[in-house]
């Protein structure tokens, strides 16, 4: 068991099983507090995966959801709390698990009803383990101005009124005039003198400037241990120069409990001696004719006493309670001031517009034109959203200049050229072309990569492999070319190849891939490996060698389709170029030949 502090203002926590309602109070508390980061560093959502948009006070963030406790904890290393809101039947079983990941330290538990066996075995566990088990059957826990569980201390309202957004400290001003106004008609004026040992201005000073205030008809003052600046208000009193009703407390009066001297937040808090401790203040000022109460308890009844004192004797009237009139706004106004919020429609995390230049994955677009980066560096920051290798970036771009064209010819280009003879414009024209790519044209890189991928890491033979795929009616997809053959390689491939070789720290996807290829030419001499299996499997080797993606990372990639997007975006270049081609020679409208036709029945 912890015998330390639990929390603190960089606190984060992992949320079980997503509430929208107490995360959202968590983070508003946050915002109150004025964290720097939120608390809640991710949410564990079994079944879903993603992000979850919730305020953090103006701001709509994005937080990241988790699938598994152990996919959320390696992903936020120092979220050490883990918040449970499961129900009592799974309650148990996932607080375990939390509870058994080495970076959280802290688990509470909401559910109530957990069986007692199992809470018998988190408890055991927590404690051989030296962490912390709040609950089963709780609401949370909070530390003010610093971390809440859930929905602990309930709405913002009332953690405002309970004063839980900041630490307890000093302080006492806000205190004392929510008493006067309890009791009286409200403050005139109101100085907090300071904690410090040498205050700017004295006690006296401000009630004797009060004294001559005609508003001013009682002062009400409240002290603390340490000093002697109560003492000028003392002679002050007893000179007769206050002729105002004064209701004084000199708070710290339980420092005699203790058996050595105490700091009590301020600087002059501390009691130097017997005249400067808060028994001998109050005493001192009671005998010079304030009204002191027994206790800081009697302190509001002894100042609505005083004012009452006055109401009778006909020195004041008691103010006529109005209602405020709510003052209008700006939008702008009110979103600045925080009293405002939307929700946004997209989140973004690869580009930022809004500084004086745009930014790619956080670097600034001169950074990448002085540093002579080029386009494969472009499409390393807003595709993967990190800097990668020269190396990486160079093979991308030589993927882009093979894949650009391959002739008028091709599926894509044809359609291209067709659209553009009909008078449509430059985009229609890109469009038509794009369309045709799919698994028989170009698109067939993501699926080489799958399958390569899969087949390697299972530890298939390529025999194993290729029957495989025969037994599912599914042809490989990187093998086979309508023109190549295994006595005339694709140049392209063999480009590929030769700089993966010279470059790479590894190249096994690609070695397998060429294994398969062996085996497929002695079937049939055009199943030779094709430019969509050679970037496949290379990407693959690029992605695992290159030390910077992690395994869920790179079947991610594979299945949202980005290599299949390489091939779009280098073909575009080739599509565009035949579309201006036409244009240019003036073609006209483009009909197929009867010759070319088999008219049937």
């Amino acid at each position: 068991m912890a015998t330390g502090q639990l929390f603190s203002k960089t606190t984060q926590a992992l949320f079980y099983n997503y509430k929208q309602l107490p995360i959202q109070r968590m983070l508003d508390f946050d915002f109150l507090c004025g964290r720097e980061t939120p608390s809640v560093a991710g949410i564990i959502n079994p079944g879903s995966e993603g992000f979850q948009k919730l305020f953090f006070g103006q701001e709509e963030i994005a937080i990241p959801v988790h699938s598994t406790i152990k996919s959320a904890c390696a992903a936020h290393p120092t979220a050490d709390v883990f918040i449970n809101f499961a129900s009592f039947r799974s309650a148990a079983a996932s607080s375990m698990s939390a509870l058994k990941q080495p970076t959280i330290k802290v688990a509470a538990i909401i559910a109530e009803g957990v069986p007692e066996s199992d809470a018998k075995q988190l408890i055991a566990y927590a404690k051989a383990n030296n962490k912390v088990v709040i609950g089963p059957a709780t609401v949370g826990g909070i530390q003010a101005g610093a971390f809440k569980i859930g929905d602990t201390a309930g709405t913002i309202d009332n953690i405002i009124q309970c004063k839980l957004y900041r630490p307890g400290s000093g302080g006492m001003s806000n205190e004392l005039y929510n008493t006067i106004a309890r009791v009286t008609g409200g403050i005139y004026e109101g100085i907090a003198i300071g904690g410090d040992v040498f205050p700017g201005s004295t006690l006296s000073d401000h009630v004797l400037r009060f004294n001559n205030i005609p508003q001013v008809k009682m002062v009400v003052v409240l002290g603390e241990l340490g000093g002697r600046d109560e003492y000028s208000l003392v002679d002050a009193l007893k000179q007769g120069k206050i002729n105002k009703p004064v209701v004084a407390w000199v708070s710290g009066t339980c420092a005699t409990l203790f058996k050595s001297e105490v700091q009590f937040g301020h600087a002059g808090a501390k009691s130097g001696g017997e005249m400067e401790s808060a028994q001998a203040k109050n005493q001192a000022l009671r005998d010079a004719g304030a009204v002191v109460p027994t206790s800081y308890e009697a302190f509001e009844g002894a100042i609505k006493d005083a004012f009452e004192k006055l109401v009778e004797a006909g020195k004041t009237t008691p103010v006529k309670e109005i209602t405020p009139p709510q003052i209008p706004e700006d939008l702008s106004t009110a979103i600045k001031s925080g009293k405002v919020r939307a929700p946004t429609h997209i989140i973004s995390t690869i580009s930022d517009d809004r500084g004086e230049e745009p930014c790619y994955a956080g670097v600034p677009m001169s950074s990448i034109v002085e540093q002579g980066l080029g386009v494969g560096d472009v499409i390393s920051l807003l595709w993967f959203k990190r800097s990668l290798p020269r190396y990486c970036t160079r093979f991308i771009e030589i993927c882009v200049m093979l894949c650009a064209d391959h002739g008028p010819c091709v599926s894509g280009a044809h359609n291209s050229i067709v659209t553009a003879r009909a008078g449509k414009d430059l985009v229609s024209c890109l469009v038509s072309g794009l369309l045709t790519i799919g698994p028989r044209f170009g698109g067939a890189i993501d699926d080489a990569a799958r399958y390569f991928k899969d087949a390697y890491d299972k530890g298939l033979t390529p025999y194993e492999f290729v029957e495989s795929m025969k037994k599912m009616g599914i042809r490989v997809p990187g093998i086979g070319h309508r023109i190549k053959r295994g006595d005339n390689r694709d140049k392209r491939v063999e480009l590929l190849q030769r700089y993966a070789r010279e470059n790479f720290p590894s190249v096994k996807y690609m070695e397998y891939a060429v294994e398969v290829e062996t085996y497929t030419l002695s079937k049939a001499n055009n199943l030779v490996l094709n430019v969509d299996g050679a970037i496949g499997s290379l990407f693959l080797d690029l992605l695992a060698g290159s030390g910077m993606f992690t395994k869920p990372e790179i079947d991610e990639i594979v299945e949202i389709g980005y290599l299949n997007g390489l091939f779009v975006l280098a073909r575009s270049i080739g599509l565009i170029g035949h579309t201006f081609d036409q244009k240019r020679l003036k073609q006209p409208l483009y009909r197929h030949p009867w010759e070319d036709v088999l008219y049937t029945k």
